[in-house]
């Protein structure tokens, strides 16, 4: 039984590679393959800016257009799911108060918790090393980043990890079915809502689908790790 579990973990600690070279071959390739001038005119040098993948990019933003409601609604789907994510913050925080020692923590929550700075440290990397601009000014009519959509990482991770947990801590079944389903819908409306919202290519919404997965994956194979170790004791 136990060499059944190990081997399930390992896949999944593989998977996670392996996702983890598609998410790194993915940005080469939105650099590298029919990049086109076609995003909006960069005020600094006067030039459009450049987008990969531009004619399947294009043809999807001329289908969908833009859409502001949508972008309100996921501007604040986001926000809760930075309180859900906030939530889980507060109970770790309320068990090393009551624990008085980090070392007592949960280990599942101080992983969620290193899970969140990672999902933070790619949301400014990208920040940092920028692949492509939206296809739309901000307010200021300024430039974004927007590869890949930190809408759909947020939503994907934040829910999908929350998904996955809450099982460890959520001792009501009811209420863990309602937070689950909540979180699910949470997930699907960010996520489409983004899609056809105008604010960002549709490899953006790829790229991010693609990295929250190995976030994901990593993050699920570590919390597998720590049930099979604290289950061989």
């Amino acid at each position: 039984m136990k060499g059944r579990i190990m081997e399930k973990i390992k896949k999944l600690y593989i998977i996670t590679a392996i996702l983890l070279v598609l998410s790194i071959a993915y940005i080469v390739l939105v650099k590298t393959i029919d990049v086109q001038s076609i995003g909006p005119v960069n005020p600094e040098t006067g030039i459009k800016s450049e987008v990969g993948f531009a004619t399947i990019n294009n043809a999807f933003k001329d289908m969908v257009g833009t859409s502001d409601t949508w972008y309100k609604i996921t501007k604040y789907s986001g926000y809760i799911a930075l309180l859900l994510a906030a939530g889980y913050g507060v109970y770790g925080f309320i068990q090393l108060l009551k624990r008085k020692s980090l070392f007592k923590v949960d280990k599942r929550i101080i992983t969620l918790g290193a899970f969140y700075v990672v999902v933070i440290a790619i949301y400014v990397l990208f920040e940092i090393f920028i692949v492509n601009y939206r296809p739309v000014l901000e307010e200021s009519g300024e430039l974004e980043a927007s590869f890949p959509s930190s809408h759909t990482v947020l939503a994907i991770c934040v829910c999908g990890s929350s998904i996955m947990v809450s099982k460890y801590f959520v001792k009501n079944k009811k209420l863990k079915l309602a937070m689950d389903v909540f979180a699910g819908i949470l997930l699907v409306v960010t996520l489409g809502g983004r899609l056809i919202s105008g604010v960002h290519w549709l490899s953006d919404i790829i790229g991010g689908v693609i990295i929250s997965a190995y976030l994901l994956t990593a993050f699920y194979a570590v919390i597998k790790t720590i049930d099979y170790k604290e289950e061989s004791k």
